[in-house]
């Protein structure tokens, strides 16, 4: 069980000032509150959308998406647990798992779909990518392929290879991979219980011929970018970090 009281070493922001809000937006005539964070300097900014672990729209999600923010996007980070439990936030805790496996089982995949394109929308770029961890990283993957991103950043997206979730059916997601044209970069650690090495395998014979890279970190477990929890893995962080600001710098601009 993660330590409340630990606290990992964020990496910097990046050069952009940003502003923060919190906004609703309309999915099929139903609202949807979404964190937004966009640099102030006038212009056109590129969209990034970022989509929460199981725990929904937490402090270190906003964080993210302030950090992709000052990067020079508008970042948005969607609720997209709207329709059954608006606005929870939930801890890293086994009464947490167990309620954020409750939430993902009400999410379908034409949900989550919905989600992100009212989210792509309100960012009114040109170009957009998504930004994914855990369960978000599995959204973020089935989003590449049947929405169309610039690029994809997966964090330890896991149920991939099955369909044990509403979003991973009535196939699983890892069977939509051919459609993604984007470039996806897919980041796990080796220890990592949600994301077994055969998983990992089938992921990458599945990638096998698109752009993408995937990167395997040694010694590293699960949830290791987060900077709030113990889980946390400074190195492994640091340069999943600079991979995705690299790809997004290549792919957006």
């Amino acid at each position: 069980m993660a330590s409340e009281s630990y606290r990992g070493v964020m990496p910097e922001l990046g050069n952009y000032e940003i502003h923060t809000e919190n906004v609703v937006l309309d999915v099929d005539g139903e609202p949807m509150s979404a964190y937004v964070a966009r640099p102030t300097e006038a212009g056109d900014h590129p969209g990034v959308v970022i989509a929460f672990e199981m725990f929904g729209l937490t402090s270190y999600i906003r964080e993210v998406t302030d950090r992709v923010a000052s990067l020079g996007y508008v970042a948005v980070a969607p609720d997209f647990y709207h329709r059954a439990d608006p606005g929870i936030e939930l801890k890293a805790d086994e009464d947490g798992r167990r309620r954020g496996f409750e939430l993902l089982d009400t999410l379908t995949r034409g949900g989550a779909l919905a989600d992100v394109e009212a989210a792509m929308a309100y960012t009114a770029a040109d170009k957009v990518a998504m930004v994914g961890c855990s369960a978000g990283g599995h959204i973020a993957y089935l989003a590449a392929a049947e929405l169309g991103f610039a690029a994809t950043a997966v964090f330890y997206g896991g149920w991939l290879t099955g369909t044990e979730l509403p979003i991973s059916r009535p196939e699983p997601t890892l069977s939509l991979t051919p459609a993604i044209a984007g470039k996806l970069l897919y980041l796990v650690g080796d220890s990592d219980h949600a994301v077994p090495a055969e998983q990992v395998d089938r992921i990458a014979a599945a990638l096998a011929g698109s752009r993408h890279e995937l990167v395997v970190y040694p010694d590293t477990g699960h949830g290791f970018f987060c900077h709030q929890r113990d889980s946390y893995r400074e190195g492994p962080a640091a340069d999943a970090w600079r991979r995705v600001t690299d790809l997004f710098e290549a792919e957006l601009h």
